[in-house]
């Protein structure tokens, strides 16, 4: 095992026995929601999973170490310290040699999940092109991540303060199949719906595991992205979201807001816009992708010990 890598003995054990496992990122406690929500919320993400019938294991870069899955301490200390540091692939090898803490993005939590072996990794919504880009070339290392690491990501699509036509070309020309859970659409993360479809639609964990498993099967090197429709019950209507998010980009535009800092911006801006609604969808999103993760990550043990008794 490599001397950077600490994985907890129940992330170990159930990789160490073909259990399903689920891994998870952790900028979602550091910088996606106020404390005490998103202690609160990853715990009640790691119970859905585990009722699910997978193991959760949250990543993030501590004490020198790339930690696979955080006790509850270590959440807690993510969750209310104030000099956590967005550890993306670029920032890993930094804060492991300087000891500093980060909580790893997509980007960042792919990577680890990969060193680990954990092939499923469930996510709020990945980053990509965003608005714009033409001119700022601004996108998310999390393409580039899609593009060269195995490991599924289940979410509900692309945070919908990108631009989604680019994200999906860029997709595209680094062959990353992207997969809708029983629609054709393109879900955009806040709302069910866009006006962009998806790869393939997909209807069943299993179907889902048999795809992942076919395209590393064939050496297609890269991961996949499952788009995951928000819960109907707690959908935002789509052109009221893309009000508020032209909002918010007039609003970033105005106070010069620029690289890493646009997106926690622009998910701020939007949250109080909405009142705390938005808040409540991401909650309700993600917990949506546990419950899916976990299953498909159990329909992917199963599919590989298949496959190795023919």
């Amino acid at each position: 095992m490599n001397p950077y890598v600490d994985i907890s003995k129940e992330v170990a054990y159930a990789l160490a026995e073909n259990l399903p496992v689920v891994a998870l990122e952790s900028t979602i406690i550091s910088h996606g929601m106020p404390y005490p929500h998103n202690l609160q919320t990853a715990e009640e993400v790691a119970a859905i999973i585990r009722e699910h019938g997978a193991v959760p294991a949250t990543t993030a870069i501590m004490d020198g170490k790339i930690k696979v899955g955080l006790t509850k301490e270590e959440l807690t200390r993510l969750a209310s310290e104030k000099e956590v540091i967005k550890a993306s692939r670029k920032d890993i090898a930094y804060l492991a040699a300087s000891g500093k803490t980060g909580a790893t993005t997509v980007a960042g939590t792919m990577f680890c999940a990969g060193l680990a072996g954990i092939p499923v990794f469930v996510t709020g919504g990945i980053g990509g092109v965003h608005r714009g880009a033409e001119s700022t070339m601004d996108i998310s290392a999390d393409l580039e991540e899609l593009a060269q690491t195995n490991v599924a990501v289940i979410c509900a699509g692309a945070k919908s303060i990108l631009d989604l036509g680019l994200t999906l070309e860029y997709l595209e020309t680094k062959g990353v199949p992207v997969l809708s859970y029983q629609t054709d659409q393109l879900p955009a993360f806040f709302s069910r719906s866009s006006t962009f479809s998806s790869n393939y639609q997909v209807n069943h964990p299993e179907e889902i595991a048999a795809v992942i498993d076919t395209k590393w099967s064939l050496g297609l090197d890269g991961g996949l992205v499952i788009a995951n429709p928000i819960p109907e019950h707690s959908a935002l209507e789509e052109s009221y979201m893309n009000q508020m998010i032209d909002e918010a980009l007039q609003e970033a535009g105005k106070q010069n807001i620029t690289q890493k800092d646009v997106t926690p911006f622009l998910l701020d801006f939007i949250h109080k816009a909405t009142q705390g609604k938005s808040l409540q969808a991401n909650i309700a999103l993600i917990k949506s992708n546990a419950a899916l993760g976990a299953e498909i990550a159990a329909a992917y043990q199963k599919q590989r010990q298949t496959v190795q008794s023919i």
